[in-house]
This record gives structure tokens, sequence and C-alpha cells, in this order.
């Protein structure tokens, strides 16, 4: 008869099963957070932009699908910190797979026959009387844009996020934590702001551009904008991103930064 391991017997690799466990539940919470961040940025994507400030006639407004994105960052470099790179990879891949799945499932939705109105002549959707296609239809039209234009600048980002975090960390041998934090989501973050707004409005020209003004300024306004509140959000993360290294550290007892978890 098959009986449980007492909490501190040491399993073959000589890590206790209880810490084991509790290093398998953080990497869930922390992929959880990472992919149902992911997962609901897309939907809401920019099916609306918001005011987050505003200095005399110049308002800083942001998709509001921006709003959890720096989430996404934080709990990558912390997967990167705890448990190395292989398995930060792993979840940014997961992540494009959840982006395909949202794909299909709006997709999906909108080719099933459903009970909106339909034009008896043409078979095609009737609008309402400011021109709009029934609620889930402009949210699909949102989607498929944002979401195209999330998995390339996702990709992109995230694996940059992932290449430069270590890249600092081994070029100061474990130290400054602050800097490949900052360092990595920063840099990754232009990246994926810029690739953002290019393709949104390129490939799926889904961006409020207003045709009355110059295109570029326009565009240029969306990545500063855009830009600026993931730079603030990645500079106040610092202090999260150090308690939870150190808090973790000692919970999951990883006793040096060198000690990882076998994947």
């Amino acid at each position: 008869m098959q009986t449980e391991l007492p909490s501190q017997v040491a399993i073959p690799d000589g890590v206790p099963e209880d810490i084991r466990r509790r290093r398998e539940v953080v990497f869930l919470v922390l992929s959880g957070l990472f992919l149902g961040t992911l997962g609901m940025l897309n939907i809401l994507g920019i099916s609306r932009f918001v005011t987050l400030a505003t200095w005399g006639n110049v308002a800083v407004t942001v998709a509001v699908g921006v709003l959890p994105y720096p989430l996404t960052f934080l709990c990558t470099d912390l997967i990167s910190e705890l448990y190395g790179k292989e398995r930060a990879n792993q979840v940014v891949w997961v992540g494009l797979l959840l982006n395909l799945w949202v794909l299909f499932i709006v997709w999906l939705g909108g080719v099933l026959p459903g009970f909106e109105a339909t034009d008896p002549a043409t078979g095609e959707l009737i609008r309402d009387a400011a021109g709009r296609l029934p609620v889930f239809f402009e949210i699909r039209n949102l989607t498929f844009g944002a979401v195209t234009a999330s998995m390339v600048a996702y990709l992109t980002a995230q694996f940059v996020d992932v290449y430069l975090f270590h890249f600092w960390k081994d070029l100061t041998n474990g130290k400054h934590l602050w800097l490949r934090n900052n360092g990595s989501t920063l840099l990754s973050q232009l990246v994926d702001t810029v690739s953002v707004v290019m393709i949104t409005h390129f490939l799926a020209g889904a961006l409020p551009i207003d045709d009355g003004q110059a295109l570029w300024p326009q565009l240029i306004r969306f990545i500063g904008y855009g830009y600026l509140f993931k730079l603030v959000a990645a500079l106040l993360d610092t202090g999260p991103f150090y308690l939870c290294v150190f808090w973790l550290s000692h919970y999951l007892h990883f006793e040096s930064p060198t000690t990882r978890p076998k994947p």
C-alpha cells in the first residue's frame, strides 16, 4: 500500500516535497496572472481610449488594453529570476497559443449563424442608426486588429525582455537586480509599443486616426503616450519586484541567485 511522503522527505534531486509543491504553485500563479492578463488585454484591446493625465491642451491617452500590460513583464521577470530563462520562454510560447485560441473563438463566433437582423437582398448584417454593427461584430473587428498586432509585438517584446534580462544578469554576475528588471522591461516595451501602433494602423486600420490631421504626428503621439505609461509603470514596479524576489527566494528556498528548480 502506497503512502504519502512526509513533507520534509527529500526527493532524488534533494528538494523536499513540500518545497517542490511551493515552487509549482508559485509558478502556476505567476503563469496564470501572465496568461489571464494577456487574454484580458487582447479582448479589451483598443475598444476604448482613456485619458490618464492632462497638461494644458495636451491629453495623455492610451488604449484600455494597455492598462494591465505592465503586469505581464513583471510576471516574466519574476519567472526569469526564480525559474530561469527556459521556463520564462515556455510561458511566452503558451501566451502565443492563447492569442491564437482567442482569435479562433472570435472567428468561430462570427461565422456560426446567429439571430442578428440581416439585409434580405445581400445577407449582410444591418447596421444601427449610428452605422455600427451588432456589438459582437464590433468587438470582433477590434479584436482581430488588436490581437494580430499584439501577437507580432508580443513575441518580439517578450523574447527581447527575457533575453535582455539574462544578458544584464550575466553581465553583472547576478548583481544589480534593478538594472536587469528595468533595463530589460523598458527596452522591450519600447519595441512592443512601436510594433503594436504600427501594425494596428497599417495592417488592421483600427486606430482612431483623424483624417483631417497629418498621420505621423498622430502615430508618434500614440507611441509616445503608450510608452510613457509603460515606462512609469515599469519604474514603479521596481519596488514590488525587489520585495517579491526577496520574499519568494526565501519562501521557495532558493538560497543563492544561481539556485534554480529543475524544469
